[in-house]
Parts: C-alpha cells; structure tokens; sequence
C-alpha cells in the first residue's frame, strides 16, 4: 500500500515557474510507474504527465508540452514536476498518482494509488 502525498502549490502570475513534489511512502517505489493529473472547478479530471519506472520514457499532456517538465528520483522515493510559463487555463488541483502500467489511451486507468492534490493557481 503506498500513500502519495504533493507539496508545492501556490499562487503565482502567468507566466511564472512553479514546481510540485509528490512523496512517496511505502515499498518498492521504483516498481511505480507514476502520473500527474489535474482537476479544475467543474471540469473533469485530465492526464498532465507521466513517467515510467526508470524515468528513461516521459508523456506529456498536448496543452503542457514544453511547458512542464516531469521527473522522478528512486532514492529519495520522490516525483516532481516543474511548471514554467504557467497560463490561467494551468489554474487546477494537482494530483500525484502511483500505478502499474502507462495507457496512453487512458492514463487514469493504469494508476493505482492517488494523492489528495495540492492547488496551483494562477492569475493573469
């Protein structure tokens, strides 16, 4: 069993820099694949990124690509996710999750344990 829990957000103004960690308890850690999600007020939740086991593949969101930087570091049981340029539309509750496999058609699917979010936002 693994708890997930994400520190980092804040408000901050368009166009800066934010990074969100997630920490990791339990066994095993890089036996994980893990993901980013989002959920704004009223809309559903979205995939942002994710991150294979090694860290050797990553997967972006189209609306984050080349905004958002995901990585993760085994020895320290510890995923992050370094926000630049940030947009309004950025403006969300962010997610760490934990899981077994990467669905590129379904990221949710394969993610098995979930954080409960720390909340980006931001201003124009």
């Amino acid at each position: 069993q693994l708890q997930l829990v994400e520190s980092g957000g804040g408000l901050v103004q368009a166009g800066e820099s934010l990074t969100l960690s997630c920490v990791v308890s339990g066994p095993r850690f890089n036996n994980y694949v893990m993901g980013w999600f989002r959920q704004a007020p009223g809309k559903d939740r979205e995939f942002v990124s994710a991150i294979t086991r090694t860290g050797g593949s990553t997967y972006y969101a189209d609306s984050v690509k080349g905004r958002f930087t995901i990585s993760r570091d085994n020895t320290k049981n510890t995923m992050r996710l370094h926000m630049n340029k940030l947009k309004p539309e950025d403006t969300s509750l962010y997610y760490c999750a934990a899981g077994h496999d990467i669905w590129v058609d379904d990221y949710a699917s394969g993610m098995s344990y979930w954080g409960k979010g720390t909340l980006v936002t931001v201003s124009s």
